[in-house]
């Protein structure tokens, strides 16, 4: 798998609550979202304090910068660049005049926000969609109209997908794109109210999880309380690769178990392959639901034989070259004592380019496999993403430039099966319709604008 995260928001508003330690546990336990940079603000209702900064969370913050964020509202934000670099300058919060801001998601096209501050001598081709978004609120805000007023203003102007966190001296607002692409929950705790991309980060603190926050609407919380208001008529299309790959899997979506999705992914994959084989064995940690829900169904043996180096994450020291060389093997160790003289399934959530799961079937074979199975719980991935998931063009997705006889081929595997697009749907255990399926069918439900000139329509999924 070697797709990149996609970002990270949380917020709370409560009086007497630490906010910012807890902006720092909602973050930590969000982390798989994004590993480049993190940050959090927080506000007293007179000042805005703001720290941010390059890597992982617990490298940002520490117990001196937590305690010199003050007041009862924050938010914060984990990235992975999805929009320009993945430098200081796009860390979030997006600081403004009068508030800051911060976005999961991802703009195809900016050229609206481009028009409608074209006369900011601030804004050029290096500004991020999260940054003209914010620019696009001040801009309201500096004709006169109130923080919530401001956001429904510029709403239209977003064109692409969010779920994004405003917050000004002494609000807090929550608002989501018409189609809610990605995940934004709301809860409770303690009389306060929390926001987050994902149920999971509730959990560590024991926050009650409310509701998903509305697709197209805008929630508003402040001294009067909680009020909502619908910015424009829904039209629900969660990404299904959250259930996939990138939602944590003790999060829940649509009323479903991430955990229990991807096991039965295992049990669909069980009913559509199965070679005679001695083994089943996960690539972690996505595929261990999956490879679990197969080997229950299947009645063949479960294996852990691929070991992850856990302490692998974002590092800021380069491996010299003959380390890069060896790719995978410095973050999968294959266990020759499970794996030599075995028929192996091997199973990944994924093939995106390919280059890694070429390396983790030779590396098997290596290992004494006598036969490396390639299953993958999900279809060959042949469109790149718009939504906010770092994909790589169209041209370097190997699903959308070779047939599958070609990539088992590449992988060097003795088969290859994908998951089946109806078997997926079918697991997920939602309709259709409620789900964005684009990286694999192409349908994309929010315009792209001129992006589309990127796209080339291939035949039916192989």
């Amino acid at each position: 798998m070697d797709l990149n995260e996609k970002c990270a928001v949380f917020g709370v508003y409560g009086t007497g609550l630490d906010v910012s330690r807890l902006s720092f546990f909602g973050l930590f336990a969000l982390q798989h979202r994004g590993q480049e940079s993190s940050g959090i603000a927080t506000t007293d209702g007179e000042k805005i304090y703001c720290h941010k900064g390059m890597g992982l969370v617990p490298q940002v913050f520490n117990e001196e910068i937590i305690k010199s964020l003050p007041g009862y509202i924050a938010v914060g934000h984990n990235r992975y660049s999805t929009s320009k670099g993945s430098i200081f300058k796009y860390a979030q919060p997006v600081e403004e005049k009068d508030f800051v801001l911060v976005h999961n998601g991802n703009l195809p096209s900016v050229k609206a926000l481009q028009d409608l501050l074209k006369s900011d001598a601030d804004v050029d081709e290096k500004c991020s969609d999260s940054i003209l978004m914010a620019k696009s609120v001040q801009h309201f805000v500096d004709l006169g109209m109130n923080l919530p007023d401001a956001v429904e203003k510029a709403y239209p102007f977003w064109t692409g997908a969010f779920s994004v966190l405003i917050m000004g001296k002494r609000e807090l607002i929550a608002v989501r794109d018409y189609s809610g692409m990605r995940p934004f929950a709301m809860g409770t705790l303690n009389g306060a109210y929390v926001f987050a991309s994902e149920t999971c980060a509730f959990s560590g603190m024991e926050a009650k999880f409310l509701k998903a926050v509305p697709q197209g609407g805008m929630i508003v919380v402040d001294e009067k309380g909680v009020r909502e208001k619908q910015l424009r008529e829904a039209v629900p299309k969660l990404d299904v690769f959250e259930f996939v790959y990138f939602s944590r899997p003790d999060s829940t979506l649509l009323g479903q178990s991430v955990n229990e999705v991807r096991r039965r992914f295992g049990e669909e994959l069980a009913k559509e392959f199965h070679p005679d084989v001695d083994v089943v064995v996960p690539v972690p940690e996505t595929a261990i639901p999956v490879a679990i829900g197969y080997s229950q169904k299947s009645g063949i043996p479960f294996d852990m034989a691929l070991v992850k180096n856990r302490y692998i994450h974002r590092t800021f020291i380069q491996p010299e070259q003959h380390l890069r060389d060896a790719g995978v093997k410095m973050k999968l160790v294959p266990l020759p004592q499970a794996l030599s003289g075995k028929r192996v399934i091997v199973m990944d959530d994924s093939i995106v380019r390919g280059t890694t799961s070429r390396q983790i079937v030779k590396a098997i074979f290596e290992a004494g496999a006598k036969e490396v199975h390639f299953v993958v719980s999900s279809p060959p991935i042949r469109y790149p993403d718009f939504y906010g998931i770092d994909t790589p063009l169209q041209k370097d997705l190997i699903a959308a430039n070779k047939t599958k006889e070609q990539i088992r081929e590449y992988l060097g595997a003795t088969s290859l099966h994908y998951l089946s697009y109806s078997g997926m749907i079918k697991a997920v255990g939602v309709p259709e319709e409620l789900l964005s399926t684009s990286c694999f069918t192409g349908i994309y439900p929010i315009d792209i604008h001129e992006r589309a000139k990127d796209i080339t329509k291939l035949d039916e999924m192989i």
